[in-house]
């Protein structure tokens, strides 16, 4: 069995174990982050995937295209349901 015989290794291993013990704990909040920084990195990289295979293959540029038009419209209408329902919440607040 090794002893520690110098104030040196005794300074050495007593700071190794505080830096142990400052690591940071992962917090709950910290590990959702964590996840859902993990899922948009996956997530482009699939796009990016799907981009060369788009470069790749002209057919898919057009089917590509049209989804795009759909998204927009979908989007637009997203967007005036939004509108919408917060004036429906407006006034039912006034009730």
């Amino acid at each position: 069995m090794h002893t520690l015989n110098t104030t040196h290794e005794i300074e050495a291993l007593s700071i190794a174990v505080d830096e142990q013990n400052e690591l940071p704990k992962a917090t709950p909040r910290k590990a959702e982050l964590q996840r859902q920084l993990d899922g948009i990195q996956s997530q482009v990289t699939e796009l990016r995937r799907a981009w060369v295979e788009v470069a790749e293959n002209p057919e898919l540029s057009s089917e590509v295209q049209r989804l795009k038009e759909k998204l927009d419209e979908h989007s637009n209408q997203l967007e005036q349901s939004a509108e919408k329902l917060s004036q429906l919440e407006s006034e039912n607040l006034t009730l």
